[in-house]
């Protein structure tokens, strides 16, 4: 039977629903449903899979929307299955309570897959009850509104994101929490705790994945604040939004914290991740006392400063950075270093060498690890400014601290190394890091601190790749000093052949460039960027 013969659907429907084979749909019983059934109504192409994790953790919330909107009779959703076998069609179906494609009408599932230019899942196509396109934009959508955005029309999704402006506007703590069917939040006990009565409290919505790293490495800290401010009596309230998609994970993890969540998979998590704009885990958002947002993420400030930045008030980060700046200017190299009797470092032979001696030394902390490339590049740069200056000038140590995860791979680098090191498992690594706020990705890191014992630049990592020896002592002073002698040298250079912010010179050409013989003696690399050939040196 040809398309035309088919008069029941319309639109790109009537050419993508039609089969050879049958024009039913199936339900997850078994039951067969004539299309014909479907005339008139809105229509969703849902196309999934039961491997896809993104898919597994959607159908939920799409299932949820479905359900408020099934007794208005004219919305359905169609299964368009990508499984590989049917039995994990069966089984991923029998989660669904709406119509398939039968899975063994492959050339059906294959047509609507390439007249809808599915390219990734989970998708959700919605045609109107003409059955033309109304958007392809579902998931987001769903996700977003869920059954709120009926019948997914621009003109729908334009009121919502008026009425969404307006909420921010008038953002309190029930707009972002409660749901049209859930006003509760649960304890580690997964007790339903009634949003009600964190009403006047300063709340923390936690934004986490028990199993990933950084949340690892942070919630014990947030547990210690926590529990000191909970102690003390203040009203202070944590909300966990997991976003793990194993369940026994959620769960387990929820039982080995103190405060509240939101329940697995519970269709505000997504909403509140694109409400508050979370680009990276963890993530801690502050909401005040009021209900208005008051800072968009106070992970680093607790990390600092732990329960002492409560109530995580503008006037309290004031009060905190004028106490750091006042720690700042009293800094000595002791107070770097030094930790109860962890008072020494070592050589690369395990030698002790008191904090004490060094005192009165331009000191460089290098933070490295064995694991990290760009570390490896850099060292033998590093060792070489190292020799140059303590030829001319023995008042310079470096201290390595360690950014691997075993003892072999410490050792390991350290056995190149020409200078002294924080012992891997001291403690002292993970203070020495969070003062200076040096992250894994970022290494490496080389932070000077001056004879003084004061801090003099947070990234003489650029100076010692870019000018060497030259750049000692490292500070501001200097580095503007050679930011200047560079600017004179290239004052007269061709337009080709620029400097750049850390004064390297810089030459590009399409095809070939006139370098001059000034930069050739210091060209460090050569490389091409977009349809350029790029030469980079130093004078």
């Amino acid at each position: 039977m040809s398309v035309d013969e088919h008069d029941g659907l319309g639109g790109v429907a009537a050419h993508g629903l039609h089969s050879e084979y049958g024009d039913f749909l199936l339900r997850n019983n078994g039951d067969k449903v004539d299309i014909e059934m479907l005339k008139g109504k809105n229509l969703g192409l849902y196309f999934s899979a039961a491997w896809c994790g993104p898919c597994q953790r959607f159908t939920p919330s799409l299932v949820e929307a479905y359900n408020e909107l099934s007794s208005k009779g004219n919305f359905e959703i169609i299964f368009v299955s990508a499984d590989d076998d049917e039995k994990s069609f069966n089984e991923y179906f029998s989660k669904m309570p709406w119509l398939a494609i039968p899975f063994s009408d492959s050339e059906r599932r294959d047509r609507l897959d390439s007249l809808f230019q599915v390219s990734g899942i989970p998708h959700l196509i919605i045609l109107d009850s003409n059955g033309e396109l109304s958007t392809d934009s579902g998931v987001d959508f769903v996700r977003e509104y869920g059954a709120e955005a009926y019948p997914f029309t621009p003109d729908r999704i334009a009121q919502l994101v008026s009425q969404e402006a307006v909420a921010r506007r008038e953002q309190s703590l029930r707009s972002i929490m409660v749901s049209s069917s859930r006003d509760f939040v649960i304890s580690s006990k997964e007790e339903k705790v009634p949003v009600a009565e964190l009403e006047g409290k300063v709340v923390g919505l936690y934004f986490s994945i028990f199993s990933y790293e950084r949340c690892m490495a942070f919630t014990p800290k947030l547990v210690d604040a926590y529990e000191k401010l909970k102690a003390k009596g203040e009203r202070f309230e944590i909300v966990l939004i997991s976003l793990d998609q194993d369940e026994e994970l959620f769960k387990e993890g929820l039982r080995n914290v103190p405060w509240l969540a939101l329940p697995f998979i519970d269709k505000r998590c997504d909403k509140l991740v694109r409400y508050f704009e979370i680009s990276t885990l963890p993530t801690l958002v502050m909401i005040g006392r009021d209900g208005r947002t008051l800072q968009s993420n106070v992970v680093n400030v607790v990390e600092e400063h732990g329960f002492l930045a409560y109530p995580f008030t503008k006037e309290r980060f004031a009060e905190l950075a004028k106490l750091e700046k006042e720690k700042e200017e009293a800094q000595t190299l002791e107070s770097v270093l030094v930790s109860g009797d962890r008072d020494f470092v070592i050589d690369n032979n395990g030698t002790k060498v008191p904090v004490s001696s060094l005192v009165g030394k331009n000191i460089l902390i290098y933070f490295s690890a064995d694991w990290c490339p760009p570390c490896h590049a850099f060292l033998p740069k590093l060792i070489e400014t190292y020799h140059n200056i303590k030829k001319k000038n023995g008042n310079l140590e470096v201290i390595f601290i360690s950014c691997d995860k075993d003892e072999v791979s410490f050792e390991k680098l350290l056995s190149r190394m020409p200078w002294l090191a924080i012992p891997f498992g001291d403690q002292r690594k993970a203070l020495i890091r969070r003062k200076f706020k040096v992250q894994m990705e970022s290494i490496p890191v080389l932070i000077c601190i001056g004879a003084d014992g004061r801090t003099v630049t947070n990234d003489a990592t650029q100076l010692v790749s870019i000018y060497g020896a030259k750049a000692y002592p490292f500070s501001t002073g200097r580095a503007e000093e050679l930011k200047s002698e560079t600017e004179l040298m290239t004052r007269n250079l061709p337009q080709n052949v620029k400097h750049d912010v850390y004064g390297r010179i810089v030459a590009r050409g399409a095809i070939s460039i006139s370098i001059p013989s000034v930069l050739w003696k210091g060209i460090q690399n050569t490389r091409w960027i977009n349809g350029e050939f790029v030469v980079e040196g130093v004078i």
